[in-house]
C-alpha cells in the first residue's frame, strides 16, 4: 500500500510503502472489542469498597434472647438487614485485570492501524518537530492537514516544542512510539504516524 507523506505545513515530502502485513488486513471487530475491553479493565482502580458486618463498628451481644419474645431470631446489630449493619455482598477492592495473548493483543494492533488506513483516517509526516512551542501555530498546520480530533504518534521521543504545543490542544494526543495501542488509536477520528514511527512499527512486527 502506497501512502503520500506530508509536512506539518502540508507539503508534499515523498510517498512511503506501507507493509500489507500490518497496514493492509481485514479489520475484525472482535478482535478490537478484545483489546479494547482488556485495556480498559487493566486500568480500572478497583478500590471501591463497602463494610461488611465484620467491619461496622456495633456490638456483637445478642439483641434479645433466643426464645419467648415472639420475634425472629437475631443475634448481633451488625447484620445486613439492620439499619447500621454491614452490606452483604458489597464491592470490595480488587483488580478488574484479566489474561489476554500477546499475539491477540499484536494482532488487534495490527487490525487498528489496518482500520484506520482502509477508512482514509490515516496521515504520515516527514516529522513531529517544531521550532517554537506555541499552540496557535501549531493549530494553524493542523488546520491545513484538515486533523481536528487526532492520535498523533512520535518517534522514540515526542519532540519536546511539539508536545508542549500539542497538550493544550483539545482532541488531540501525543504518544511516542512506544505508547501507541488500540483504544487510543479508536477513540480519535485520524492517526498521524511520523516516519520515524511506521519504520519503527514495521521492525516491531517484522
Amino acid at each position: 500500500m502506497k501512502i503520500d507523506i506530508t509536512t506539518l505545513d502540508g507539503d508534499s515530502a515523498g510517498s512511503l510503502e506501507l507493509n500489507d502485513a500490518i497496514f493492509g488486513i481485514e479489520p475484525r471487530a472482535d478482535i478490537l472489542q478484545r483489546c479494547v475491553r482488556w485495556q480498559l479493565a487493566k486500568r480500572q482502580a478497583g478500590t471501591h469498597a463497602v463494610k461488611n458486618r465484620s467491619d461496622v463498628n456495633r456490638t456483637g451481644k445478642k439483641m434479645y434472647k433466643q426464645k419467648g419474645t415472639g420475634n425472629a431470631r437475631h443475634g448481633a446489630a451488625s447484620a445486613p438487614q439492620f439499619r447500621g449493619g454491614g452490606r452483604a455482598f458489597g464491592p470490595q477492592v480488587r483488580s478488574h485485570a484479566h489474561d489476554l495473548p500477546k499475539k491477540v493483543r499484536a494482532l488487534a494492533l495490527k487490525h487498528a492501524l489496518s482500520a484506520k488506513a482502509r477508512g482514509e483516517a490515516l496521515i504520515v509526516v516527514d516529522q513531529a518537530a517544531l521550532p517554537e512551542a506555541k499552540t496557535k501555530a501549531l493549530v494553524e498546520r493542523f488546520g491545513k492537514l484538515g486533523v481536528s480530533n487526532a492520535l498523533v504518534i512520535a518517534g522514540a521521543e515526542v519532540d519536546a516544542n511539539f508536545g508542549r504545543a500539542a497538550r493544550n490542544i483539545p482532541n488531540i494526543d501525543v504518544l511516542p512510539v512506544q505508547g501507541i495501542n488500540v483504544y487510543d488509536i479508536l477513540r480519535r477520528d485520524k492517526l498521524v504516524l511520523t516516519r520515524e514511527a511506521v519504520d519503527a512499527l514495521e521492525a516491531r512486527f517484522k
